[in-house]
C-alpha cells in the first residue's frame, strides 16, 4: 500500500538550498544526520528531498512540485511577510479547476506551486 511521497528535487548547493527552506519558507531539517550531498526537509506533513547536483543549469531545470494546503492565504501572506518573491506567472488566484493557487521558484529554479481547494 501507498502511504506517502516525498518528492526529490536537485540543488547545487546544500547551504542556498538550507538557508531557502528553512529561513525563507519556514521548513525544518528532518533527520539527525547530515548526508554528503542529501538533505531532507520537513513543515507540516511534507517532506521535501534534495539531492547535489552541482552542474545543474537552473534555466533548463523543470523540477515541479504540487502542495496541497488548507490554509492558503495565510500561507501567501507569511512568505510575502518573509521576502520570499512569488513567480511573475504564478500570482494568488483561482484556477479554472476549483485549487487557488500560487508558485515561487527556488534557488535552483524549482517551481513550487500551492493549491487550495475552493469546492
Amino acid at each position: 500500500m501507498l502511504t506517502d511521497i516525498n518528492p526529490k528535487l536537485p540543488m547545487r548547493n546544500k547551504n542556498i538550498t538550507r538557508h531557502f527552506y528553512l529561513d525563507s519558507l519556514g521548513f525544518k531539517e528532518f533527520g539527525s544526520a547530515d548526508f554528503d550531498g542529501y538533505l531532507m526537509v520537513e513543515k507540516d506533513n511534507i517532506q521535501i528531498h534534495f539531492f547535489e547536483f552541482k552542474e545543474l543549469d537552473p534555466k533548463e531545470n523543470y523540477g515541479q512540485v504540487y502542495i496541497r494546503t488548507d490554509n492558503i492565504e495565510e500561507l501567501y501572506n507569511s512568505l510575502q511577510n518573509n521576502n520570499v518573491k512569488i513567480h511573475p506567472n504564478g500570482k494568488l488566484e483561482i484556477k479554472p479547476w476549483g485549487q487557488k493557487e500560487f508558485s515561487i521558484l527556488d534557488p535552483d529554479n524549482n517551481l513550487l506551486t500551492f493549491g487550495q481547494s475552493i469546492k
